[in-house]
């Protein structure tokens, strides 16, 4: 089994983290590719940033269908561009704030999300919303550091993020924690122990679903609205995606 893990920035300390945490929670057999777009945003802090690192998840996904990648994974908790991804290919693709909503709810019967900054707090509530889990969430709480922090100071951040899910364990009346960055991959075990619950990470978590539903035989739907895109040109930068048909 081959599994396409698509960090959405371009960051590469950043995508080998993610790389490196899916490869220890794969099983014996599934190999496991960490990729990032070529062009885009260093970091995803905004609705801007997702919309301009989505493109760049798509010409991922377009990548792998020409290397026969069994399932995609969207390494961002904004999942940007997911439902555009699910067209381009009848292979499972998971988004990490999913794929971590689904697992949080079947150890627990509430939980916290524990993110980065607070505007992106705010993106996470509205996937909350859209995928039906608000519900389920108690609060999303911020640490209020730079995704980069995780990569450039990682200590630091780490116990800001430690201090926030102590927070979330004491106030919010939850089971369990969801961490809400990609870039918090490596990062759950620790959190874990220091705070003496439960914590789903998306991309650990995004990893385990994408290898059941490749095992369970079961693709991304071609009926109705994830049926692959017409073909029609495209202009400008976007040239290259002019009459797209599927590749396999």
């Amino acid at each position: 089994m081959h599994l396409r893990i698509i960090n959405p920035n371009t960051t590469a300390g950043m995508t080998a983290t993610i790389g490196e945490a899916a490869r220890h929670i794969a099983s014996p057999g599934t190999r496991i590719t960490a990729t990032q777009p070529a062009h885009g945003p260093v970091s995803i802090e905004s609705h801007f940033d997702e919309a301009i690192s989505a493109v760049g998840v798509l010409e991922e996904v377009l990548a792998g269908e020409r290397e026969d990648a069994d399932a995609y994974v969207i390494a961002c908790f904004g999942d940007p561009g997911l439902l555009a991804a699910r067209e381009l290919t009848r292979a499972p693709v998971i988004g990490i704030a999913e794929a971590a909503f689904h697992m949080a709810t079947l150890i627990s019967t509430r939980f916290s999300i524990v993110t980065t900054l607070g505007r992106t707090g705010i993106i996470a509530e509205h996937l909350l919303e859209q995928y039906g889990f608000a519900h389920h969430c108690r609060r999303v709480r911020a640490a209020e550091i730079p995704v980069l922090d995780l990569e450039d100071d990682g200590d630091a951040a780490l116990t800001r993020i430690i201090e926030e899910c102590e927070r979330a364990r004491d106030e919010d009346g939850i089971g369990a924690i969801v961490l809400g960055c990609g870039g918090m991959a490596d990062l759950t075990d620790t959190i874990s122990r220091e705070v003496g619950l439960p914590v789903v990470e998306g991309v650990t978590a995004a990893v385990k679903l994408a290898e059941a539903l490749v095992g369970l035989g079961l693709g991304t739907s071609k009926h109705g609205d994830l049926a692959f895109p017409r073909p029609k040109p495209f202009t400008g930068r976007f040239e290259g995606f002019s009459n797209l048909r599927p590749v396999r």
